[in-house]
């Protein structure tokens, strides 16, 4: 197994899976909470920056396993540990269709012909999955390559947003007096933290790579920790300057409010500048969720918990039968996502994802409760699961346990481990 992922390589993964089109969306969303939102970020920053340092020192503990997924079946046991991965293979087919589709629709403000043309949108979006899907079949290191440079370059209007805050703040700082922000209110901070903490979904990245990362115990931690308080200052800076220094009635159910904020303080030719990063952003996420299609199986393999005909090894060492039958599902989900079948199941994924990501993460940390790493710190974020999970309503809940139960029947249908704990290849 190549290890091809130094630092940057690996923090470049985690910065580019968690800001993909959400952050160009977010404040939209975040208007009716007004001051509210700001509280919700320090409290899910807390949360989630909890369970990135029980993920780390789980790595660390397990530096030779191929992804925090096989360390956590290995302690938990084989039915739980199926039952997380295949959930959360689910959640990146569901996350795919939807990055893909992302990326055409904000293609489509500066292509005219795409404007008004569902169908032309739908093929864009086909091409986008299908060739980010043949780049990974390629191996690892073409893929690693491609996230650092969309990451580098979906930066960009974020950074650009922030100036333009700083100039404001300087030279019209009554400008963030005029949004008219509803005042903080404790009732709505739970709401708020759900919605937030999915804005920060993707900080795991690196651990679930870790096969591919040299120097795992090292760098694992310092990509998951430092590429999640680097994103959590980004969007912390971008959303609170967006919702603060535009009127509530303008930004509430803005579909680019971004590009609105930009425009509106620098021009028209801001907002379509905007559109084009926010395409490449949700393609570089797009390639980090297709490179974990593959991955999440391929590890699962290696360490046993899976059999070898699910990810058999290709000649360019990926797993090419998930990644390719995620794809396909994805792409099945785009091409039949022109009709109110097509956009349900979109529906049914999305909601899915929220569950999905929190049993995940509630997973990860009562494996490190069991075997005493980072106790307070793992039961703490068992706490927060639980909180936002209870935040996003009772439905999530029941979808996250219907799910986990088709996995609970694949696992009786695949069989047990095809070798002893612990002995995957270093």
């Amino acid at each position: 197994m190549e290890r091809s992922f130094g630092f940057w390589t690996a923090i470049s993964m985690v910065v580019g899976s968690m800001i993909g089109g959400g952050i160009f969306v977010l404040p939209s969303s975040l208007a009716q909470f007004g001051w509210t939102s700001t509280v919700g970020w320090l409290a899910a920053g807390i949360g989630v920056l909890t369970i990135a340092r029980v993920i780390g020192d789980l790595t660390v503990r397990n530096p030779d396993e191929p992804s925090i997924l096989t360390i956590s079946g290995d302690i938990l046991g084989l039915l739980p540990g199926r039952i997380i991965a295949w959930s959360y293979w689910l959640l990146l087919v569901g996350t795919g269709a939807v990055l893909s589709m992302v990326a055409a629709n904000y293609l489509s403000f500066l292509l005219p012909m795409m404007a008004g043309e569902q169908s032309m949108r739908i093929f864009v979006a086909f091409l986008i999955l299908s060739a980010i899907a043949i780049l990974n079949l390629g191996g690892v290191k073409g893929a690693g390559i491609f996230q650092l440079a969309t990451t580098v370059l979906k930066l960009l209007p974020l950074v650009f947003v922030i100036a333009i805050a700083a100039y404001l703040f300087i030279s019209s700082p009554s400008v963030f007096t005029q949004s008219r922000s509803a005042p903080f209110s404790a009732d709505l901070l739970t709401p708020t933290v759900g919605v937030l903490c999915f804005a920060l979904l993707g900080f795991e990245v690196a651990s679930l790579i870790a096969q591919r990362v040299r120097d795992p115990e090292r760098n694992v931690v310092r990509a998951t920790l430092l590429g999640l308080t680097f994103v959590l200052i980004i969007y912390f800076a971008v959303s609170n300057a967006v919702v603060l220094a535009t009127p509530m009635e303008e930004l509430r159910g803005a579909p680019a409010p971004i590009a609105m904020f930009t425009s509106t303080h620098a021009g028209a030719w801001a907002g379509s500048a905007v559109a084009l990063f926010a395409a490449i952003s949700a393609i570089g996420c797009l390639n980090a969720v297709v490179l974990l299609l593959g991955e999440v199986p391929f590890g699962m393999v290696r360490d046993g918990q899976l059999p070898e005909w699910i990810a058999p090894g290709s000649a360019h060492g990926i797993g090419k039968r998930p990644l390719l039958a995620g794809t396909g599902l994805a792409a099945t989900l785009v091409l039949v996502s022109s009709n109110s079948v097509g956009e349900q199941v979109l529906d049914f994924l999305l909601r899915i994802t929220t569950a999905s990501s929190i049993f995940f993460y509630a997973g990860i940390c009562l494996a490190a409760i069991k075997v005493g790493v980072q106790r307070p710190l793992a039961t703490l974020g068992v706490g927060f699961c639980a909180w936002v999970l209870y935040g996003t309503g009772p439905e999530a809940s029941v979808l996250g346990i219907l799910l986990m139960m088709v996995g609970g029947m694949l696992h009786f249908l695949i069989g047990g481990r095809t070798k002893p704990r612990g002995t995957a290849p270093a």
